[in-house]
């Protein structure tokens, strides 16, 4: 398994990082990125906390984890200066908190953060065609989610992939001990949207590569 989308009590899941980290691991998943929710109000706190329990932990876990953040009802105006705020506060993988079909998030934000250089546009919705060649062009991956609410759209966001020619990633969204998914499960929810094992298998060898690049940042 490769997550790299999940959060913590230091925004608004119920787990420490460290319990987060260790039921991943017992789960099956050897790369994961812990990336909790900010905005400029919040982003050096909880990368703080995020950075030195990555940094303390590693060598120490079969999941090698690494420390994010995914912008969050940041205003689209503001989306490039709060990207370029948490990675200087520490951030190895940045997500955008796309236009999700269950939450009213503002319109505009899914091209805002590609714009900004996110590196993955969370749950984008029904994401338009033109923003899903943007994200291909400026080599933004668009997540496949295992998150209730926010996985409405998976098919939608893989057709906008194949059309388009973006890259798709997969993250769990994990809030609570429930929503940690192993590699079977998120295949199956995979599939669920429509996608062939290729595609699957594709979707996986480039999550680890966007991690890896990630982490030697």
């Amino acid at each position: 398994m490769i997550d790299l989308h999940t959060h913590t009590l230091l925004s608004d899941g119920v787990l420490l990082p460290e319990e987060l980290i260790r039921r991943c691991e017992v789960a099956g998943c050897r790369l994961l990125v812990v990336a909790d929710h900010v905005g400029l109000s919040n982003v050096d706190f909880v990368l703080g906390g995020l950075v030195r329990l990555c940094e303390s932990v590693r060598g120490l876990t079969a999941c090698e984890a690494i420390p994010g953040a995914e912008l969050t009802h940041v205003r689209p105006e503001l989306a490039e200066r709060t990207v370029q705020a948490a990675r200087e506060a520490g951030a190895r993988l940045v997500l955008g908190h796309g236009e999700t079909l269950s939450e009213p998030v503002l319109p505009g934000s899914n091209r805002a953060y590609i714009e900004a250089g996110v590196d993955v546009l969370a749950h984008p919705g029904l994401i338009s065609v033109e923003d899903g060649r943007l994200a291909a062009e400026r080599k933004v991956c668009l997540e496949i989610s295992g998150r209730k609410g926010h996985s409405l759209s998976n098919g939608h966001v893989v057709q906008i992939g194949r059309e388009t020619g973006a890259g798709l990633v997969f993250g769990s969204d994990a809030h609570d001990p429930g929503d940690v998914l192993s590699r079977p499960m998120a295949e199956r929810v995979a599939a669920g949207a429509g996608m062939n094992e290729r595609e699957i298998a594709a979707m996986f060898d480039r999550a680890e590569a966007v991690f890896r690049r990630s982490a030697e940042r």
